[in-house]
């Protein structure tokens, strides 16, 4: 992460290089990619290589185009923000990748770097932040959205749920009663219950509705 500063009370700015960054574009909203690419035009330090429309289209491109930096929308068509990161990845693992999302959630931003993105960076900052973001990935650094950092901050010593206790918080959002979704996991009622009292107790719950509600906000679940 960056120093503490905020970044929407600074001018972007991208330190002088001999050659220009050359960046890939991923998104799948056709007039937020034309918002970036209007930003990012702007900058003779930066070239925008490359626009995809969805994540396959983003790692057929970064093989061919082999960009410095590839920004991506994590909710994309035909493949996961995640894999598609791990996928771009494999083809390079020095690669470096902003991921873009209107989730501020710390577990989803701790899936996103642990996967190996650089950065992590808020959609309702692009216009103020994004430039920066490029800039500090470009010159070695990470970047995080100043409150997803908040989040992780908050967030650091929680728990996170297994596997099988966001399998039952799934079936727990769908409106299913513990009798329901032993049945569908094969589970008695029971057990059931004592995964929920779990969950309520990891994400410090008041009860069934607030455990979803909590993990909606922190990226455990996804819609």
């Amino acid at each position: 992460m960056t120093a503490p500063t905020d970044t929407y009370l600074t001018e972007p700015t991208m330190k002088t290089s001999t050659k220009p960054v050359r960046v890939l574009i991923a998104d799948d909203h056709e007039i937020l990619r034309e918002g970036i690419v209007s930003v990012l035009s702007t900058m003779e330090a930066i070239d925008v290589v490359g626009e995809a429309n969805n994540a396959e289209m983003a790692v057929v491109l970064f093989e061919q185009l082999r960009p410095d930096i590839t920004v991506l929308d994590l909710k994309m068509p035909l493949m996961g923000g995640i894999e598609a990161i791990k996928a771009i990845r494999r083809i390079d693992s020095a690669a470096r990748i902003l991921a873009l999302t209107a989730y501020q959630g710390d577990v989803l931003a701790r899936e996103v770097l642990a996967a190996g993105a650089a950065g992590y960076m808020l959609k309702h900052g692009i216009r103020k932040e994004l430039v920066e973001a490029i800039s500090n990935i470009a010159n070695g650094f990470k970047h995080i959205s100043l409150d997803v950092a908040l989040e992780l901050g908050h967030y650091c010593d929680s728990e996170l749920l297994s596997q099988r206790e966001l399998e039952v918080l799934r079936y727990v959002a769908a409106g299913n009663t513990n009798r329901k979704i032993g049945e569908l996991m094969g589970l008695s009622e029971e057990t059931i219950k004592t995964h929920v009292k779990t969950i309520l107790a990891k994400t410090k719950a008041h009860d069934r509705t607030h455990a979803v509600t909590i993990a909606l906000q922190r990226g455990m679940l996804r819609v």
